[in-house]
């Protein structure tokens, strides 16, 4: 079943950090969609349309270090199109508009934190609440954003000398948060996990999809957390000729040049085609993992 897809614009409150979170939700409805812009992407969205279905499942996107949950647009509409809930928060302070803590142990304790706090506002969504599955949700976290979603889900994480204040190594203090059922990581960023034991805490599912040709997020990042969480659990591809930013949404051709590099990939690597691929298994690991509604573990519309 297919929808068109939804889509209504928040803030958040971050108390902690002073700021608001924007935070746009994508969701299942029987409404006309219109074209939009956000940025330089154009997407076809039925603006606060009404929601179809009830006992939706609930899906939050992190991003990359200064970045924007819109390199992965193609992955957030179909989830929307096929009956999830997606939540796409900007991690303020390390954002493609501003990236001003990047580096920072600040930006490393802030990061989970916008998590739960959008999640929270989801959850208790005025318009979409009610049609959202309770007490659990998935998380998809690409580079610095796999950090931030396995921080979320248990990972217990130390900053470096050159994040810390006093230039000493500190854990950061993170909350894990219980509704968190399921993980994808794409490019995980993970070397805040460095001592033994830092994800032995994560025990929820995780597919992850690690490049071959990665040089930003190598090989060693995606075995830390082999290392310390049962393999039984993880669904973990080595896709072949993939770089860092392969598992993005293709950018817009005006945006396809070599001094952007994440529109970048690998001579020979298909990111257009690869999509297809990457769609159909995030989507099938998800509904296995999150869907919680009769014995089918489907929403209902």
């Amino acid at each position: 079943m297919s929808f068109h897809v939804g889509c209504r614009r928040r803030q958040v409150a971050d108390a902690t950090q002073g700021v608001a979170l924007p935070l746009t939700l994508l969701y299942p409805t029987s409404a006309p969609v219109s074209p939009h812009r956000f940025g330089p992407y154009p997407l076809e969205l039925a603006m606060d349309a009404p929601v179809t279905g009830t006992n939706l499942p609930l899906v939050l996107f992190s991003h990359g270090n200064g970045s924007t949950p819109l390199t992965h647009r193609g992955l957030a509409k179909h989830l929307a199109r096929s009956g999830f809930v997606v939540a796409l928060v900007e991690h303020v302070g390390n954002t493609r508009g501003d990236n001003r803590l990047a580096g920072t142990a600040a930006n490393l304790q802030n990061r989970p934190r916008h998590v739960s706090l959008a999640l929270d506002a989801a959850f208790a969504d005025p318009d979409l609440g009610a049609a959202i599955a309770p007490g659990r949700a998935g998380l998809i976290g690409e580079s610095l954003g796999g950090y931030t979603v396995l921080a979320a889900a248990g990972g217990k994480p130390w900053c470096g000398p050159q994040e810390s204040p006093d230039g000493k190594p500190q854990p950061i203090a993170v909350t894990a948060d219980p509704r968190v059922h399921a993980l994808v990581l794409f490019s995980p960023a993970t070397p805040w996990y460095l001592p033994e034991g830092s994800l032995a805490n994560v025990t929820v599912p995780i597919l992850m999809r690690t490049g071959d040709r990665d040089d930003i997020t190598p090989a060693w990042h995606g075995d830390l957390v082999h290392r310390d969480i049962d393999r039984t659990r993880i669904d973990h591809r080595i896709v072949a000729n993939a770089g860092h930013f392969s598992f993005q949404t293709p950018f817009p051709d005006e945006m396809v040049r070599p001094d952007f590099p994440p529109s970048q990939d690998p001579p020979g690597f298909d990111r257009a085609g690869y999509q297809t691929v990457l769609l159909a298994d995030v989507e099938r690991f998800l509904r296995k993992n999150i869907c919680c509604d009769g014995d089918d573990g489907s929403a209902s519309f």
